[in-house]
């Protein structure tokens, strides 16, 4: 199994210009918060546990596992905006089913344009989960992640990121346009 700093390189080397990466700050979040809301029907319970499952917790709590796996303090940080996730999915998904599906689905969608607007008009490159399916489960992890280095927190972890893919950037033209 990859590490952290191999796994967070690897979906990086996708992701160098700075207007992708915000585009993703947005994108990514409403995809997760799509699932979380699509996937809070249908609610069941386990026979012995006073508590309801529902497929948006089974597949929340295997991310959540995984994150810790590869990192304890991130996946605790992770497990916790999967919390409010699964909270907001199951408040969505106790309304009408019309607006179950109405903010599932525009989520989704919406989410999903602002990822491929991304990668389309700036970063001129396919998203990762093409070459690797991991990258729809890392990309959560590196939002958090590069929120984080934005406030300093490991730059050990962001150095060493660096020094494999480079420094974010502004797109090579406009970059060229200053020297």
């Amino acid at each position: 199994m990859r590490t952290l700093t191999q796994q967070l390189t690897q979906y990086a080397a996708y992701h160098r210009d700075r207007r992708n990466i915000a585009t993703h700050f947005i994108g990514i979040p409403m995809i997760v918060l799509a699932l979380a809301v699509l996937l809070s029907r249908p609610v069941f319970a386990l026979a012995a546990l006073p508590l309801t499952l529902s497929p948006a917790s089974l597949l929340f709590v295997a991310a959540t596992l995984y994150y810790l796996v590869l990192d304890v303090p991130l996946g605790l940080m992770m497990a916790a905006v999967s919390a409010l996730c699964i909270a907001f999915g199951q408040w969505i998904a106790a309304q009408s089913t019309l607006i179950w599906l109405a903010t599932g689905a525009g989520l989704f969608v919406v989410g999903w344009v602002f990822q491929f607007v991304g990668h389309v008009a700036y970063e001129h490159r396919k998203p990762a989960f093409v070459d690797d399916v991991i990258g729809l489960l890392i990309g959560p992890l590196f939002v958090l992640a590069e929120a984080l280095f934005g406030i300093g927190w490991r730059p050990a972890l962001r150095e060493a990121i660096e020094r494999e893919v480079g420094p974010t950037r502004i797109h090579e033209e406009r970059a060229a346009a200053h020297k």
